[in-house]
Parts: structure tokens; C-alpha cells; sequence
């Protein structure tokens, strides 16, 4: 068995070590995210938080790790007697990204419980994790049921299995901790919120620091087990420290003037429900049992608040997280003259805080606790209207002038624009396909293991063996043969692949803030259905990958912001670049079907012939089944219907921006599709 990187070895991330010991002392504090670059020691941190957690005593012989001082009384291996148990280690158990919703929650042995009647259940993950540390690395990239499946779990601290009438429960509660990198995608926001902390974690741009990081490393990989030995009396320290606040926690009063801070600091960010102020409490109270105080004071209120309310705040994917300190700070001296005004007798903020919330270190400069993420407005940003154009800019090459980037307009509502047929991709919520969880459509023969049983149709399949097996009893003799797998239908995420026009013809500032406002629309409604997404921009003489395809639509939407116009419309490259994205993408996951969403007004200029080139790159992406939608972005009283036409090259359809938005008038909702509709 390996040996684990000391957690008094980690070299800074301050904010990451405070956030998982919090957890350590109080588990109620609902877990923790962790966000940052590749290379930050996330999962080291949280694999060596493992062996400062106090042992488990557990009932001997119990899959599901029950207290032998008050066992579950619903436990399947029950029911157990109170009395003495065996200790053990606290377990961290890793969720893999790509783990079945069986291997989560357990599996039920459907054979045995349809022939013989018995429950017999073959514990999950979950069951596993009780009493100690859940670890989903990459939990961004987890699929959506199986992360609904993992919060319901740490919110009620059980776990149910329901099927085809069979029920089990079991207790299960555990630190939760999750970590991701950004770049590859978002958390929904409502997902975001069941995490109690957040922290951002980035790599040091300290020369020394990053030296002692490589020193330590290299130490601990050529003899892990003495460097262990050599941090094991600050391991000690910190693991009775843990302890010692564990049992300080029930004496902690949290004052009604420090809940008064809370609930207005809250209310001041405007945070949606209640779940932050209860999180903020619980926090604050084990920041001052860490501390080795008796009562939370306004330090660790602004604590709380700095790893409990960033990720609370944000609204939408293009949100940028983090809490202005600045507004913190001010809305926790009104909130403490109100409590003065009102003469509350519990305002001593403490000169302490929180007391050092991690343990000191002599390797090198603390790190910031918390980037200022308040943001301001852009004073450079232009707002639509009959401004400057930037003709005095450097021309762009084929002709025409540069502009500066323009800001993109207020997102909308669109409408829902889907690929055709029935897929097989990864779950998402765009297009119809076969998936393991949605409405039942039939059965099958079971290709490995039994997931989603068909009861009628098992049922329908054994019947006629009855006799010839020799039944004799109530219970239906079943075979492997019989079993028969549910087949489903629900919805599939997509490849929505954005090749955007930014040539001259688009340039004018009003058009181009409106196209980029829908395209940013269309990728906010990507980010919601859960579709990875790549931007093919062109302009000038070619066209370029913007961003290849990714899960992280925030980062098309930073590519968005930033892309300059000018110059001639090489639409026929442009098409021809997605081509190619797109052939590499087929080998790369065959399952994800794309969605081709050209923007453009299309117009076609440059070299010889070009309208008929991009002709013929559209009907290229038709002729390979490719869906694609045509935004029209062609405005004023001459229209020349270029785009209506290259969206009949495409063999998809075209719609106008007003079209677009899910509101308005021009009809239902579009199905794309990759064959050319008949006159």
C-alpha cells in the first residue's frame, strides 16, 4: 500500500487546507468544492486528509459501517444490538467520472429476488463512504444523474434504492469533497450550491515557495515512507487539534448579533434561499472551535463568508466567482452598528479571528485568502449605437479595416434547436436518445451486466419454463436467459460547434453587439443542456479554431468577448475548418453527435468564385449527415437571402436573431434537420 503525501507537508493553499479541516471538525458544514488549475495538489490534499481523521468504531461484521453506540435500525444487516465495536481507519472511497449508478448506490441481485424473494443487496460507493470522505475528482464532468444521485445522499445522509418494487435504505454520511478544473466545464448552479465551501486554488508565482513544492515532492517520491516519518509529529499535532475541536464544537455560541451579520451579508449578495446562512452559521461556529474559542465572533462571520458565498453568487456560467471584500467588510460593520443600536451585548469581534485557521508554516509566504472577484464595469466596453467604428485602425489583411471588440448584447431566452433521429451519446438534456434513465420504450436481451430490468417482459420470457423447470412453490424459477434489460429513452448532450462570421460585413457595432448577444444566448442554453461546445471564427483570408471543442462554455464565451472583426468573408474556409473539427471530433467520441450553427449574414468574398465555394462546403457537411441551423444575420430592406440558401446547401434551416429568441412569434420550436426539406 502506498504511502499518502503528509497534509503538513502541503507548501501554502491556505484557503484549500482551512476549507477540508473545517469539514474535518464538523462534517454538518455540507463538504467542499475545489477549483483550480491542473497541478495544484487538489487530490493530494484530499487523499492525505484521510489520515487525520479520527478512527471509526464500527459493528463488527457491518457492510454499512454502523455505530455500535446507536446502530441504524433500518441497516440491511441489521438489526444490530448496542455494544462494543471494532475501530478502523476512516475511509476516503473515489467516485470514478465514469462510475455506474449501480456501483454508486449498490445493486440489487434481481435473479435472487425474484426467485427466491430476498433482498440481497450488494452495497454501493456510498455505503462505503459512510462515516468518512467521498472523493469525486473532476466532479464537473461526473454525468447529472449520478451527481443528483450523490447530493440527495449527503443532504438526508442516506441512501435509497428503489426498484421494480424492491426497497433498501442505509445510512449515509460522509465528508463530501469534490474537485475540478474549470477549463473543462461548470457545475449547474443549483449543483454548486449543495457544496457548503468553495475554494479557488492556483499554483504560486513565488519563486521559493514553488521551490519548496518541487524539494517536498521529489523528497517524498524517492522514500515516501521517511518522509512520512519526518512529518509525523506535526501529523499527530494537527490530528488532536482536529479532535479537540471536535469536541469543542457543542459549546460554541453563535450570538444573535453574529447571526444578524450573517443573515445581512446574505441578503447584501443576494443569495438565493437559505442554505447560505446556515452554512455561514455552521462554518463560522466551526472556525471558532478551531480556534479554541467558545464563541463565533465577526472574524469568523467574514470567514464564513469568503469560502460559503462565492460560488452562491453566481447567476450564470459567464459570471465571474468571488466576493468583493470591500462590500463584505461594509456590510459587516452596518450589521454590527445596528446590533450596537440595538445594544447587543456579544460584539466583541476578538482580535484573534479565526485563529490562524491552518496551522503555521515556515516554508514560505501565506497565500491571498480570496481574490476580489466584484468585478466593476468595463469602461472600455462600447455600447451599441452609431459610435467611432475604428476606421483609423490597421487594416485587416484582404482588406477592410479592424475593429476593436464590441460587447456582446443581453443574453435571451432561445429556442431549443435539436439534431434529428435518435442518438446514443453522453446524458445531456439537447437532443432524443437511448440512455439509462427516461421514459421506457421496450426491452432487450441484456448485453453484460443487468442495469435497468424489464419486469413485464422477464416475467413474459420465463413463463412459458415453468413447468419444464420443475417449479413448485410461489416463487418464479428465472434463469439468466429470462432477464430482460429496460431500453429508454431521455435526452442526449451534443457538440455545438459555433462557426461565427467576423468579417467587415458584420463589423457595424449595433449588428455585431446583437450577434455576439446571440451567440452568447446560444451558449448559455448550451451550458444548461450540457453540450460541449467549439468556436470556428473567420475573417480577412482564413479561418482559425477559436476554441477547440471543450465542456467549458465560459471559455468560449471569454473567446467571444475578445474576437475582433474587419477584413473580407472567407465563408467557404470557415465551413471547411469546421469540417475538419469536426472529422477529428467523430474519432474522438463517435457517440456525441454535433449541431453546426454557422452565424453569418452569408455574404461570401474573396478569391474566385467564393459564393459557389462555400456552396460546396455546405453541401460537403450535408452529404456527411451533418444537422446544422443557419442564424441569419442579415439586416435592413434589401435582403439578398445568401443565408437562407447556404442553409439549403447545409441541408439544415435557417433562422432570422428576432427567430431565435424563444419568445417570439415566428413559431414553435425548430428541429434541425440534416436532410434538405422538401418544397
Amino acid at each position: 500500500m502506498s504511502t499518502p503525501y503528509p497534509f503538513t507537508a502541503l507548501v501554502g493553499q491556505d484557503d484549500l487546507r482551512l476549507g477540508l479541516l473545517l469539514n474535518a471538525v464538523s462534517p454538518a458544514v455540507g463538504g467542499v468544492l475545489v477549483r483550480g488549475e491542473k497541478g495544484t495538489a487538489k487530490s493530494t490534499a484530499v487523499r492525505a486528509l484521510a489520515a487525520l481523521m479520527p478512527e471509526v468504531e464500527t459493528v463488527a461484521g457491518c457492510r454499512f459501517s454502523c455505530d455500535p453506540g446507536a446502530p441504524d435500525p433500518a441497516c440491511p444487516d441489521g438489526p444490530h444490538e448496542p455494544g462494543t465495536g471494532v475501530s478502523r481507519a476512516a475511509r476516503t472511497v473515489e467516485l470514478p467520472v465514469g462510475a455506474s449508478e449501480d456501483r454508486l448506490v449498490g445493486a440489487l441481485d434481481i435473479e435472487r429476488a425474484l426467485s427466491e424473494g430476498v433482498k440481497a443487496f450488494e452495497p454501493g460507493l456510498l455505503a462505503d463512504a459512510h462515516r468518512g470522505i467521498l472523493y469525486v475528482d473532476e466532479v464537473n464532468l461526473l454525468h447529472d444523474h449520478l451527481v443528483d444521485l450523490l447530493l440527495d445522499a449527503a443532504a438526508m445522509g442516506a441512501s435509497y434504492v428503489e426498484r421494480e418494487g424492491v426497497s433498501v435504505r442505509h445510512a449515509a454520511r460522509f465528508l463530501l469533497v469534490g474537485t475540478m478544473n474549470p477549463e473543462e466545464g461548470e457545475l449547474r448552479p443549483q449543483l454548486l450550491d449543495r457544496f457548503g465551501l468553495t475554494v479557488e486554488v492556483a499554483a504560486s508565482r513565488e519563486t521559493d515557495e514553488r521551490v519548496e513544492v518541487v524539494r517536498r515532492r521529489l523528497a517524498h517520491d524517492d522514500d515516501p515512507a521517511g518522509f512520512a516519518a519526518r512529518w509525523a509529529d506535526e501529523e499527530v499535532a494537527l490530528r488532536e487539534r482536529i479532535t479537540a475541536a471536535r469536541a469543542l464544537l457543542p459549546r460554541v455560541v453563535l450570538g444573535d448579533g453574529v447571526l444578524r451579520q450573517i443573515a445581512a451579508t446574505c441578503a447584501a449578495f443576494e443569495v438565493d434561499g437559505m442554505r447560505a446562512d446556515i452554512v455561514m452559521a455552521r462554518t463560522a461556529t466551526a472556525l471558532a472551535a478551531w480556534a479554541g474559542r467558545e464563541e463565533v465572533v465577526s472574524d469568523d462571520v467574514r470567514q464564513a463568508a469568503l469560502l460559503a458565498l462565492p460560488h452562491r453568487r453566481r447567476r450564470n456560467p459567464f459570471d465571474a466567482p468571488g466576493l468583493d471584500e470591500d462590500k463584505l467588510d461594509e456590510t459587516l460593520d452596518e450589521a454590527a452598528a445596528d446590533r450596537d443600536e440595538r445594544g447587543g451585548d456579544d460584539d466583541d469581534p476578538g482580535p484573534d479571528g479565526p485563529g490562524g485557521g491552518v496551522p503555521p508554516q515556515n516554508d514560505g509566504p501565506e497565500s491571498d485568502g480570496g481574490a476580489d472577484a466584484g468585478g466593476s464595469d468595463d469602461g472600455g466596453a462600447d455600447s451599441p449605437g452609431p459610435e467611432d467604428t475604428g476606421s483609423g485602425d490597421a487594416p485587416a489583411p484582404g482588406g477592410g479595416g479592424e475593429r476593436q471588440p464590441v460587447r456582446a448584447g443581453e443574453p435571451f431566452r432561445t429556442k431549443m434547436l435539436s439534431v434529428p433521429g435518435l442518438g446514443e451519446g453522453a446524458a445531456g438534456r439537447r437532443s432524443r436518445a437511448r440512455t439509462e434513465h427516461g421514459r421506457t420504450t421496450g426491452s432487450r436481451r441484456p448485453e453484460g451486466a443487468l442495469t435497468k430490468l424489464h419486469l413485464a417482459a422477464t416475467v413474459q420470457a420465463a413463463a412459458p419454463h415453468q413447468r419444464a423447470r420443475g417449479r413448485s412453490g410461489r416463487g418464479l424459477v428465472v434463469r439468466r436467459d429470462d432477464l430482460r434489460q429496460a431500453t429508454r429513452e431521455g435526452r442526449e448532450g451534443n457538440l455545438v460547434l459555433f462557426v461565427v462570421d467576423a468579417s467587415g460585413s458584420m463589423a457595424a457595432r449595433q449588428r455585431m453587439s446583437a450577434v455576439k448577444g446571440a451567440v452568447m444566448s446560444l451558449l448559455l442554453d448550451a451550458y444548461q443542456r450540457r453540450d460541449k461546445v467549439g468556436l470556428v471564427t473567420f475573417r480577412g483570408k482564413a479561418a482559425e479554431v477559436a476554441l477547440p471543442p471543450t465542456s467549458s462554455v465560459d471559455a468560449a464565451a471569454a473567446r467571444l468577448e475578445s474576437l475582433p472583426t474587419g477584413g473580407r468573408t472567407p465563408l467557404a474556409a470557415g465551413l471547411l475548418k469546421a469540417h475538419d473539427v469536426l472529422r477529428v471530433e467523430r474519432l474522438r467520441d463517435p457517440s456525441r453527435r454535433p449541431l453546426l450553427v454557422v452565424v453569418t449574414d452569408g455574404r461570401a468574398t474573396g478569391g474566385v468564385d467564393p459564393v459557389a465555394l462555400a456552396a460546396r462546403a455546405g453541401r460537403l457537411h450535408a452529404s456527411e449527415g451533418t444537422a446544422s441551423v443557419v442564424v441569419d444575420c442579415e439586416s435592413g430592406f434589401v435582403r439578398l437571402g445568401l443565408a437562407a440558401q447556404l442553409a439549403r446547401d447545409l441541408g439544415g434551416g435557417a433562422v432570422t436573431l428576432d427567430e431565435l429568441r424563444a419568445d417570439s412569434i415566428a413559431g414553435l420550436v425548430k428541429d434541425i434537420t440534416a436532410a434538405g426539406r422538401a418544397a
